[in-house]
């Protein structure tokens, strides 16, 4: 929609086009951020032969990844082992169909994921993986669930800031977009700090537990996704403010021209 002031002055086109363009780039940072969320490749660990390793430990690798029970170090180990990737929500692994300690590796591979239920997210970090009595490693800890808050503060502020822009153009008034840009700055910072989060996380837990030689270790597209969403936040966030404090300011030098 074509937003005009309140006042009665036709929004000139600059403004319109900036607008256009900060709702586009709301909407696929919107996109990449709920796809970053909803997807399990944030990291992602390569073996070198993930089958043998499987057969080696028999079926017990992947009946311990899916165990409630299952610690961190447990599955740890499991995705060191399995070609495993980890995301907000869930963790996989991939494994042989079919396999048993007695036969031969097979080929034929498939993915096993599991969630992480609520309790899993504010669960408490231990200073020794896996081990109880080492005591609550607060970093990791407080990391872990500001990675699991962030990204839905984050969708959270741009849909409200959404719903303050069809508001403004609903009341034909280009003032409010000042709001939704600062909405959108205060999603970027919140996105931002998720990426950091996890980052830290990730390199506190390979601290404690080092990657073995035969594994490689990176990030993984849906961690890009949420890195690109949060530039498109800060720009989108910019031209939002840029458009309605640049138009009032005209509006009101035309206005006391008007009266002089």
């Amino acid at each position: 929609c074509r937003c005009v002031p309140s006042e009665g002055a036709m929004m000139d086109n600059r403004f319109a086009t900036a607008l256009v363009i900060a709702c586009v780039l709301s909407l696929i940072s919107t996109i990449y951020m709920a796809a970053s969320i909803g997807t399990d490749f944030w990291y992602e660990y390569h073996t070198l032969s993930p089958a043998e390793n499987v057969s080696e430990a028999g079926r017990s690798i992947w009946e311990e990844f899916v165990s409630k029970d299952a610690d961190e170090k447990t599955y740890t180990d499991a995705l060191f082992r399995c070609n495993g990737t980890v995301g907000l929500w869930r963790r996989c692994i991939t494994v042989p169909k079919n396999s048993h300690w007695y036969s031969p590796p097979e080929t034929d591979m498939t993915t096993n994921c599991i969630s992480f239920s609520l309790s899993d997210q504010f669960v408490e970090k231990y200073i020794e993986p896996g081990n109880h009595n080492s005591g609550t490693d607060f970093n990791r800890t407080y990391l872990w669930r500001l990675q699991f808050l962030l990204p839905f503060v984050s969708i959270g502020l741009m849909c409200f800031g959404a719903l303050i822009g069809l508001c403004a153009c609903a009341c034909r008034s280009l003032y409010p977009a000042i709001a939704t840009g600062v909405l959108h700055f205060l999603a970027g910072l919140c996105t931002l700090g998720l990426v950091g989060c996890y980052v830290a996380g990730i390199e506190l837990l390979h601290r404690k537990l080092p990657l073995p030689e035969d594994v490689r270790g990176e990030f993984g597209w849906s961690f890009c996704l949420a890195c690109v969403s949060a530039p498109l936040q800060f720009m989108a966030a910019a031209l939002f403010i840029w458009a309605a404090r640049t138009n009032r300011k005209e509006f009101t030098l035309l206005k006391a021209y008007r009266v002089a």
